[in-house]
């Protein structure tokens, strides 16, 4: 049997991890929400985390950022390494691999994959860490995509290497998020029960692919049961919408915390099995508020309108006062802006030439992290060094990431309020006071009708 071993971490990546956890936890996202730590084995256990795959570098960050004892191995799509060669020896320092795919970097590509799965596989079996993504890919929507059984012919010839000795389990995880795009948003990463596979050693010997295929269902099954799998893709758009307005009205229902991003990923869950059990009953009346829900979202969108303003009925006066905090607070968003606004627009002038949007947050949590956070902070920290002394400077410093995200919630409430004023103006003058009562009655019926079928 061969003897495993605890990763080890050296100095300078667990303080670099420490910096880059730091911003992903406290600045990046608003909450980061880590279930089932209990279910990981301990370090030196031979694991293979297998999850779903959605948000780029987001999910293997979010994955090897829950640990802090030991130094997971991911390997995810190899065009990210492809960037920049800075990118490439800071995502492999991060303990990141490349994964080569033929419907992407080509068939003479793919030989290069049996090095890195050969490291794997020795890794594992010596007791690390490897987290893969067996969808070969990210989805740009809450649902599972098909699983290549490649992550299974890994852990099987992991064990292999040690004659069958090793016991190597295969732990499934899911990531998922309140909003894909820009920043303070959540961020929930789940663990579910490890599936050994050495009750399937005997199997593989004589029928290796129905071993592969029987490990990978039960792999898939844990995690599509932790995970929002909205199946139904021709109506995916009409689903997403309504859980995301009628939703938290569903989640309130079953007394679930909507607020809380896992009360809202079980809420959703539930509304949706439901509408899709329901449909498969009545499908004419279930597609009917489907159809419904995007006839009412592009009509708010031409309002450029929110939702949540029938429910909330802004007034004059709460506008008022809103108004008047703006201005209040006007100076400070100023202050703010340095160099925050850089950090955050810089990322946007390389991302408008990057086609896959599922690209763009991991980008932007990179290149602030990497490249125009430390140049930035340390060239505030010299001009007031220069001009006032280094402990106003150092006290500046520590602030301003605070201050960006002042700067962020100033403008989002900025925004909010337009659109209050906007409906409350609307909704005042005699040409759109019309349209806003029948998109308010269409949109009571829409729920009337979601209310009968989730009763």
């Amino acid at each position: 049997m061969v003897k495993t071993k605890k990763s080890k971490q050296g100095l300078v990546y667990r303080s670099f991890r420490a910096y880059v956890r730091l911003v992903h936890d406290k600045f990046f996202y608003r909450r980061v929400h880590i279930i089932g730590m209990r279910n990981i084995p301990s370090d030196g256990t031979p694991i293979l985390i297998v999850s779903n795959h959605q948000n780029c570098l987001n999910d293997p960050l979010g994955v090897i950022l829950s640990f802090k004892d030991r130094k997971p191995n991911a390997i995810v799509r190899a065009d990210v390494f492809a960037v920049h060669p800075m990118i490439d020896k800071v995502l492999r320092k991060m303990g990141l691999l490349p994964a080569y795919r033929l419907n992407f970097e080509g068939e003479e590509s793919l030989g290069k994959n049996k090095d890195i799965f050969k490291v794997s596989e020795r890794a594992l079996v010596n007791g690390r860490t490897i987290l893969i993504y067996p969808e070969s890919g990210h989805q740009d929507k809450h649902w599972l995509g098909d699983f290549s059984l490649g992550y299974t012919k890994m852990a099987f010839e992991a064990a292999e290497l040690d004659d069958f000795q090793t016991e190597i389990f295969i732990l499934p995880s899911c990531n998922h998020y309140s909003d894909y795009f820009d920043i303070q948003n959540d961020i929930l990463v789940k663990f579910g029960t490890p599936v050994s596979i050495k009750p399937y050693y005997e199997l593989y010997k004589s029928k290796p692919r129905t071993a592969q295929r029987q490990v990978n269902a039960v792999v898939r099954e844990q995690i599509e049961e932790m995970m929002l799998n909205i199946t139904d893709l021709d109506n995916y758009r009409a689903i997403d919408f309504l859980r995301n307005t009628y939703g938290w009205k569903y989640a309130a229902e079953l007394e679930y915390e909507a607020g809380y991003l896992p009360g809202k990923l079980l809420a959703d869950r539930a509304f949706f099995e439901y509408l899709d059990k329901m449909k498969s009953k009545d499908e004419a009346f279930v597609q009917q508020i489907y159809d419904d829900a995007l006839k009412y979202e592009e009509d708010i969108k031409k309002l450029n309108i929110r939702d949540d303003c029938f429910d909330r009925l802004p007034g004059w006066g709460m506008i008022a006062a809103s108004l008047m905090a703006l201005v209040v607070l006007f100076p400070v968003w100023l202050l703010s802006l340095w160099p925050n606004v850089i950090i955050y627009k810089t990322p946007e002038l390389v991302m408008r030439h990057i086609k896959d949007k599922m690209f763009h947050n991991s980008f932007l949590f990179g290149m602030s992290v990497l490249i125009t956070m430390p140049v930035l902070y340390i060239l505030s920290f010299l001009l007031v060094w220069m001009y006032v002394n280094i402990a106003v400077a150092a006290v500046y410093v520590l602030i301003l990431p605070y201050l960006g995200l002042f700067a962020w919630y100033y403008r989002k409430y900025f925004v909010r309020t337009l659109q209050d004023i906007r409906f409350r103006h609307a909704a005042g003058t005699k040409k759109m006071a019309g349209k806003i009562s029948a998109l308010r009655e269409f949109r009571a019926k829409i729920y009337e009708r979601l209310n009968k079928i989730l009763e």
